[in-house]
């Protein structure tokens, strides 16, 4: 009898070890994560909520990368741990944990969704154990109507990501090449270059812009499946006008297809070529939710184009989109004056900095986005971890460009602890 009254009590010190046992290795996958993931993220990161222990890191590369990297580590934390060990699987703290830092990195919007769209978010959380697709629908009839494109030429993703994702997965390959700009958003070459095709990197014209002709005679050059023009450009916020990609697209081989990325578009002027299509079968134009409109953390992205493109892209599969997203967006479009505030409010605090840093001597290209692309005259990682080492985040250097870094524009405030933080690191009057 006294055995038995002890087996039970044995069999829960049993679990419980277990339990323990999987949370700490739980633990040590996150630690490798959060390490691996400042590898592959800007310098900065490593300055900026590091765990204890963990040595800084220091070799950059794209916000794609760490985000890629943090959804392994959410699967990690979902793989048979009881409910105790998934609801702290660590210690570790987010890259942007200290609120004490300026996060000028990620080309992120600093005032995040607009009130409308957070009220509708947060109302949204009741019906979420509903898809909602009817939201969705919703959603789109409101983003085609500001478009002026029929419904079945738009289709909703979590992100422009996905569908930039599924265009190299279906356009480009050993036998269909890709045609990009040098530097541009990158996870498309990266893509296209794992799936075997030769990715042709064409240098950007000396005021940071597309080099189009030269796009287009590289494309000519040898089979191209796939076209990409970031429009304003992803690092320098400089735009192609409308003439110069009408011209492209006229003169583009006829079997390439053309992905024009306009995430940063509401940040400009310039008319959106999404209406094209509704005329061409070979233009595919993305939109996102992420920049103007404050919602990184809430992913939505659209995906404009002829339907049977569109039908290509669905082909991969579908998924539903997340309520408070989907909320939060239909709220923002409803709201006229979001896009002309925040366009003015990026474009004041972009124009004051990249005056005062002129007045210094130090050269921007030109942008229109909220971004922009400065020579520090130096080693451009080194001057990036100086300026984390005094509490402001910037973005990388590129290899084509070892001396230039990209800024994210900020609030008025961030903006004005940026020009501190880079006035003593570069040694010249604030």
């Amino acid at each position: 009898m006294a055995g038995n009254s002890t087996a039970p009590a044995r069999q829960a010190l049993s679990v419980a070890s277990s339990q323990a046992q999987r949370a700490a290795n739980n633990s040590r996958a996150w630690h490798r994560l959060y390490t691996t993931a400042c590898r592959h993220s800007l310098p900065a990161l490593a300055c900026v909520g590091r765990p204890s222990g963990t040595a800084p890191v220091t070799l950059p590369a794209s916000r794609r990368h760490f985000l890629q990297l943090a959804g392994a580590g959410l699967a990690l934390a979902g793989s048979g741990l009881p409910r105790s060990a998934q609801a702290q699987p660590a210690t570790v703290a987010p890259p942007n944990a200290n609120e004490g830092a300026v996060l000028l990195n990620f080309n992120e919007c600093p005032y995040g969704p607009s009130p409308a769209a957070q009220q509708a978010a947060r109302d949204s959380i009741a019906s979420c154990g509903r898809y909602r697709f009817a939201l969705a629908g919703e959603v789109r009839d409101a983003f085609v109507a500001q478009a002026d494109i029929p419904a079945d030429h738009v289709r909703l993703y979590p992100g422009s990501s996905e569908p930039l994702s599924r265009a190299a997965t279906l356009w480009t390959g050993p036998q269909a090449g890709l045609v990009v700009a040098d530097p541009t958003f990158e996870t498309l070459g990266e893509m296209a270059a794992a799936r075997g095709a030769h990715v042709q990197k064409v240098p950007l014209r000396n005021d940071g812009a597309h080099d189009l002709r030269a796009m287009v005679a590289a494309a000519h050059a040898r089979p191209t499946g796939l076209l990409y023009v970031c429009n304003p450009n992803n690092p320098t916020g400089s735009i192609s006008p409308t003439e110069e990609l009408a011209w492209l697209l006229a003169n583009k081989p006829a079997g390439t297809r053309v992905l024009l990325d306009e995430a940063y578009l509401q940040y400009s002027e310039q008319p959106s070529l999404i209406a094209q299509v509704a005329q061409r079968d070979d233009l595919i134009v993305l939109r996102t939710f992420s920049k103007l409109y404050g919602m990184a953390g809430l992913r939505l992205g659209v995906a404009a184009a002829h339907p049977e493109r569109l039908r290509e892209l669905a082909s991969l599969g579908e998924n539903p989109l997340p309520v408070p997203a989907l909320a939060a967006a239909l709220a923002s479009l409803r709201d006229p004056q979001l896009v002309p505030q925040r366009r003015l409010q990026n474009a004041k605090a972009r124009q004051t900095t990249i005056a005062w840093l002129g007045k210094r001597g130090f050269d921007c290209l030109p942008t229109e986005a909220n971004c922009f692309v400065v020579d520090v005259q130096r080693d451009g990682a080194a001057f990036a971890k100086a300026m984390a080492d005094n509490g402001v985040v910037i973005g990388r250097s590129w290899p084509i460009w070892p001396q230039r870094v990209r800024v994210t524009v900020g609030t008025e405030e961030e903006m004005a602890r940026f020009r501190s933080a880079f006035a003593k690191v570069a040694g010249v009057p604030a």
